[in-house]
This record gives C-alpha cells, sequence and structure tokens, in this order.
C-alpha cells in the first residue's frame, strides 16, 4: 500500500467514493468541482490502478489545517490503508509548519488512535464552519470535533 498525492485523473474517482459515504449520511458530498478545485489537498491510495482511499489535508489559516474527506472503500477497511491516510496528512501539515490539524468526524475513536482529541467545537475558529451550510443536518452538527497538535504525541 502507498499513499500518493492525487492527480487530476483521480478526481472522479475521489469524488465517487466520498460521496458514496455521504449517501449514508457519514460525510459531506463533494461536488466534482470542488474536487478538482482542491486536487493538490488530496492524497489517494490505488490498487491495480484504482483508487481504493482519499483523504486531504486543507489549509485552513497560518497554523490550522483540516482533515478531510477520509474514505476507504468498505472491502478495504481495518488494513492500516486509513491511519497511513491520516499520517499522510500530519506529516505534510507539519513540513508545512503548520502546527494544529482538526477534523469533524463521527469516528472519533478512529481519530483517537491517530492521536487526535476531542474539543469542544467552540473551540475551532469561525472560518472552519464555511462549508457547514451545505450539510443536511446543519445547523445541528452531530460531529465531534478532534484536534492534533504537531509534534506531540498519542496518549500524552
Amino acid at each position: 500500500m502507498k499513499v500518493e498525492k492525487a492527480t487530476i485523473k483521480d478526481a472522479p474517482h475521489i469524488q465517487k467514493l466520498v460521496n458514496s459515504f455521504a449517501e449514508r449520511g457519514q460525510m459531506l458530498a463533494r461536488p466534482l468541482s470542488e474536487v478538482y478545485e482542491n486536487i493538490r489537498d488530496f492524497f489517494v491510495v490505488r490498487k491495480d490502478g484504482n483508487v481504493i482511499a482519499c483523504a486531504a489535508l486543507h489549509i485552513s489559516w497560518a497554523d490550522l489545517a483540516e482533515v478531510k474527506s477520509l474514505a476507504v472503500e468498505a472491502s478495504h477497511h481495518r488494513r492500516g490503508i486509513g491511519d497511513a491516510l491520516v499520517s499522510a496528512c500530519t506529516a505534510e501539515a507539519a513540513k508545512l509548519g503548520i502546527s494544529t490539524v482538526f477534523c469533524l468526524t463521527y469516528q472519533p475513536v478512529f481519530f483517537g488512535k491517530c492521536g487526535f482529541k476531542e474539543v469542544e467545537k467552540k473551540e475551532l475558529p469561525h472560518k472552519v464552519w464555511g462549508e457547514c451550510y451545505r450539510c443536511p443536518k446543519f445547523p445541528d452538527c452531530d460531529e465531534s470535533a478532534m484536534t492534533f497538535t504537531i509534534g506531540a504525541t498519542a496518549g500524552v
């Protein structure tokens, strides 16, 4: 398994994968135009040339970025692929000099194992809620807000 930066040809596959989870209410749907516009944010894992997993690191501010659109095909769950994608995102954040990575998730146990800590949603800057209006659950968000501090170790 190899985590790689996405290419432009991956965009339709990323959108299909992400939207398959969105249809089940597990994440926010992404229009294809948005995936193309943010293709540089995405990492992918391929099997036999097909995208089987993806995640994006989206920069919000000088010291803050978000892991979003983390999706792994169900047939490839529990193989460490999600962990590897989150690690790629946090490593890139560190390389860029970003001190905090956050996520909004329905999978707090998974992100906790990746070193993220739950926080009150009000601790996140207002700016991070910019795309929430597209969520069918808006304004009654039921996701967990979590942060990862670059340089911190899990369990600290």
